[in-house]
């Protein structure tokens, strides 16, 4: 079964992009997109240092652009994941009255991971640690997805 997934961080441009990369690479049958809450990078590549971490592990992202999430993709997607509670909190705010798509946090699938968010690495500077929680939490919902 193929499914649409909507990955959601805060510019969209480290850890949607990334986990959109990870999760395409993975499970390239099922449809898949990133956007941020924010409209800061809106129409830009993700962040040179997160394409070149990824870049490192095969991971393609530099066709990727940012965009800003909108109530419409409630419509447009089967199961949209956030990167940490504060994106939770804005997609939920969005929300059409009467839309039930799930909306969960990516560490969800990971629960051994010891986390229950993605840091931004934009912040952190931890490209690869960001890397490696997103692979384990993306590999954990295809799983979930194959269940």
């Amino acid at each position: 079964m193929t499914h649409r997934i909507l990955f959601v961080c805060l510019g969209n441009i480290c850890r949607s992009p990334a986990a959109e990369g990870v999760f395409r690479t993975r499970a390239p049958h099922h449809t898949t997109d990133s956007a941020g809450t924010s409209r800061w990078h809106i129409g830009e590549p993700p962040y040179g240092p997160m394409q070149k971490a990824a870049q490192s592990r095969g991971i393609k992202l530099d066709d990727l652009r940012a965009r800003q999430f909108t109530a419409a993709d409630f419509d447009g997607f089967d199961l949209i994941i956030g990167m940490d509670a504060d994106n939770i909190a804005n997609i939920e705010a969005l929300r059409p009255v009467g839309n039930e798509t799930p909306v969960r946090l990516l560490t969800d699938f990971a629960s051994h991971i010891g986390t229950d968010h993605v840091p931004d690495p934009y912040y952190t500077r931890d490209f690869d640690g960001a890397l490696d929680l997103i692979e384990a939490a993306v590999e954990g919902l295809d799983a979930h997805l194959r269940s």
